[in-house]
């Protein structure tokens, strides 16, 4: 019976998908050596204030977003989505060990923004493979297992982040140092991915960019809008991690409430895709704004590790669920030609709010108080919601 559950839980997952997991996963084991250190140590080693962290993450986002567009528009005008993903992700391996050179917030910033272009670069042509490596059917669960997959480095990389921290006296520049070596195992994987076959439905003239944004379907544009609204509040978890600062819990403690947040994460990411599969994506994606909206809540009340560590917890169940239905949905609502446009589009309009989302995050921190970045979270969680039930199911997205 085990191995027949076993069976039914990979039943569909192909070859590339399997290799963009194992991509993934390195990536983000060299990642998350980095990036949950990044809040600790702008912090605690340069001085600076929330703001500072609000304007880092979210500039970096927001870089990332202005070429998600690009990369997605010319993967589908070129018919190839290899070659971007593989510069993509080079990009970022060769960068992340930069870091250790940081030692002003500025630098950070710079280097922060250089590495997020690879991920811009990479995104919509990998979620565009994603999609186009398996049958309709188990798409939730394809793009569930590989942010599972993506999920799995950040536990480990998170993990050997506190490690590091402890055996190398909180030494960040070694830690940001050795983060390139998995960064580079992660790029040799992505030659051995196959280019998806063309289908017929891809294969059509080529049309501007212009012509191409507004052959979106209006459910689409819904869906880009409701997204937007979300993350402009999404504080992500930068501001989970001063939280549990701000109420006295140490850097090492910090990182293991994060690596419990993605251990979450990848245990819920496959469920919710395959939930997603079978309910339709529309309610789990409207419940993981809602638990969003929770822990949102929760975090005003947190005094103590015993009340915010739950909050890790369900936030990593919320991130599991828009995390992976949220990119199966697009697929969902876009025409075959423009797959990797509408995930293009979609990246890009999420992530340009990051940078406005960020500041105002930071700045009520700064000015009021933790709970005004956790209200504000809460609110536009709560209205994203809403605007969701906007978004009306078709053929393709009813599953």
């Amino acid at each position: 019976m085990n191995r027949d559950r076993k069976s039914s839980i990979f039943k569909g997952i192909t070859r590339n998908i399997f290799l963009l997991g194992l991509v993934s996963l390195f990536t983000d084991l060299s990642s998350q050596m980095i990036f949950p250190l990044i809040p600790l140590y702008l912090v605690s080693v340069l001085g600076t204030g929330a703001l500072v962290v609000g304007i880092c993450e979210g500039a970096a986002e927001t870089t990332a977003s202005l070429i998600k567009v690009f990369s997605g528009y010319w993967s589908d005008r070129l018919k190839r989505r290899k070659p971007f993903v593989f510069i993509g992700y080079s990009l970022s391996a060769v960068t992340k060990p930069l870091f250790a050179l940081a030692r002003t917030w500025p630098l950070v910033l710079t280097i922060r923004m250089i590495e997020r272009v690879g991920k811009g670069i990479r995104s919509a042509p990998r979620d565009a493979i994603v999609a186009e490596s398996v049958d309709r059917s188990v798409r939730g669960k394809a793009y569930g297992f590989h942010r599972a997959m993506d999920g799995l480095g950040s536990v480990l990389g998170a993990l050997l982040a506190f490690i590091l921290l402890s055996t190398t006296n909180s030494d960040y520049a070694r830690i940001f140092l050795l983060a390139g070596i998995p960064g580079i195992a992660a790029v040799l994987f992505i030659l051995f991915i196959k280019e998806p076959e063309r289908t017929e439905g891809q294969q059509v003239r080529t049309t501007s960019m212009r012509v191409s944004f507004r052959a979106l379907p209006a459910n689409l544009r819904l869906l880009i809008v409701a997204a937007s609204v979300f993350y402009l509040g999404h504080f992500g978890y930068a501001f989970l991690l001063l939280r549990a600062k701000d109420i006295g819990l140490t850097d090492q403690t910090a990182i293991l409430l994060y690596v419990l947040f993605y251990v979450v994460y990848v245990i819920a990411a496959i469920p919710a895709g395959m939930l997603s599969d079978r309910v339709g994506r529309k309610p789990v994606l409207m419940a993981s704004y809602l638990i969003f909206a929770i822990v949102s809540l929760g975090l005003i009340f947190t005094t103590s590790l015993r009340s915010v560590l739950p909050f890790f917890a369900i936030y990593g169940m919320s991130f599991a669920m828009f995390d992976s239905v949220q990119r199966a949905y697009v697929v969902d609502f876009a025409p075959e030609h423009l797959r990797a446009t509408a995930l293009g589009t979609f990246h890009a309009a999420v992530g340009l709010v990051a940078l406005p989302g960020g500041y105002v995050a930071g700045m009520l921190w700064d000015k009021m108080g933790p709970e005004a970045t956790f209200v504000y979270g809460l609110a536009l969680a709560v209205i994203s919601s809403l605007l969701l039930l906007s978004v009306k199911p078709t053929r393709e997205a009813i599953t």
